[in-house]
């Protein structure tokens, strides 16, 4: 298995923190917001005697209200074309194993979210990448690229979307040129959907569920972790409405049994969030990449592209190697007290070499923490020797 370029530099944050360094972590996808009142109150009002199993697809009442907000965004499935699963991690890991056997191959354009990459190892399953550049704000690469890596082993596409780690947004137009390509080879096709009210500028999330002609090819995963800033809660969901990949996922549900029941009444309560909740927490976001990019562009040397969704940036450092780099920030660094964490951009490829000077920053904290991690950045690398 590969390590996390998420989580690998932990012990290193640890001991600093140990030292009395204050971190500032741009490295997860933790978000500071609060977790909606409704759901948090569910838990806290829950009258439990007994803490139970639940179905192995997740609590039905709670997968019918799921369909119920999906059918409001435009989604027409049912409660039994969806299942509850432990993260968006674990819808991830279903649908890989329920579609592909060791010596598969499938097609993930990087820099990919790094767990795509660590499910296909622990399943033998081959992962062909097909680069996007910094250049082009990591937009997806031509129909043609991916022509030339199918091959008789091909079974899948992924795709996230909008994008972790590069909050790329793929426009309807990408989507349609991928929806052809996969009916021209019979190709599944993923889409990690989990981001998908975050997205910026006037911009709309187009649901490969949405596609005409996909519904034996289509597979989405979702999870209520960022949406309703609930990653504890670890609950979230496989889509599909191709009977046999659900059916087939549910052999792996039995076998870990069910979902977590406390984490279910998050989800199932947090369906009630008010609007205004989205819309506070839509604009603090706006504000967040604003002021992120703008100062990440203004360090000599560093590259930030603007992202259009989710709350991630993949950015270029002028360093040699961004994984020496970033654990000498916490093993080595300070200023005035303070430090910053990020995820080496090495990590989210599968190409070897590729991603050696970036990394991956979350704006995920309020702006005057960015402000100081961005400071402690331009600050190091005015001193960091390669």
């Amino acid at each position: 298995m590969p390590s996390s370029p998420i989580r690998k530099l932990v012990p290193y944050a640890e001991a600093a923190k140990k030292r009395g360094i204050k971190v500032f972590h741009l490295n997860i996808g933790q978000p500071d917001i609060k977790t909606p009142e409704v759901a948090l109150n569910a838990v806290k009002n829950a009258d439990l005697k007994v803490l139970e199993y639940s179905h192995s697809a997740g609590n039905e009442s709670y997968r019918k209200k799921l369909a119920l907000y999906y059918q409001k965004h435009g989604i027409n499935i049912t409660e039994n074309q969806l299942m509850i699963t432990v993260g968006g991690s674990e819808a991830i890991q279903f649908g890989l194993y329920s579609c592909l056997d060791a010596g598969d191959e499938v097609i993930i354009p990087e820099p990919f979210y790094a767990n795509y990459n660590g499910f296909a190892t622990a399943g033998d399953i081959i992962v062909k990448p097909i680069t996007s550049t910094i250049e082009t704000g990591f937009a997806l690469p031509a129909i043609e690229e991916f022509e030339k890596l199918i091959t008789p082993k091909t079974k899948a596409i992924i795709i996230c979307n909008p994008n972790n780690p590069t909050g790329y947004l793929y426009s309807k137009e990408e989507l349609l040129h991928l929806r052809e390509i996969v009916l021209k080879h019979d190709l599944y096709l993923f889409a990690d959907e989990v981001y998908r009210e975050f997205c910026y500028d006037g911009q709309t999330h187009t649901s490969i569920l949405n596609l005409d002609g996909l519904e034996e090819n289509a597979i989405v995963v979702d999870s209520i972790s960022k949406r309703f800033s609930a990653c504890g809660a670890r609950i979230g969901c496989l889509i599909t409405r191709n009977k046999n990949v659900i059916d087939t996922a549910m052999k792996f549900a039995q076998a870990r049994l069910s979902p977590p029941s406390l984490g279910q009444i998050v989800g199932e309560a947090a369906l009630d969030t008010p609007a205004d909740y989205f819309e506070e927490v839509y604009q603090e976001y706006i504000s967040r990449r604003n002021n992120i990019v703008e100062k990440l562009n203004s360090i000599p040397g560093v590259k930030c592209p603007n992202p259009g969704g989710a709350f991630y940036a993949m950015i270029e450092l002028p360093v040699m190697d961004a994984d020496k780099f970033c654990q000498w920030l916490l093993e080595d660094f300070n200023f005035e007290g303070k430090t910053v964490m990020m995820a080496p951009g090495s990590g989210f490829y599968s190409t070897p070499g590729m991603g050696k000077n970036q990394a991956r920053v979350a704006y995920v904290l309020k702006n005057e923490d960015i402000n100081q991690a961005v400071e402690c950045l331009a600050e190091a690398l005015k001193v960091y020797k390669d």
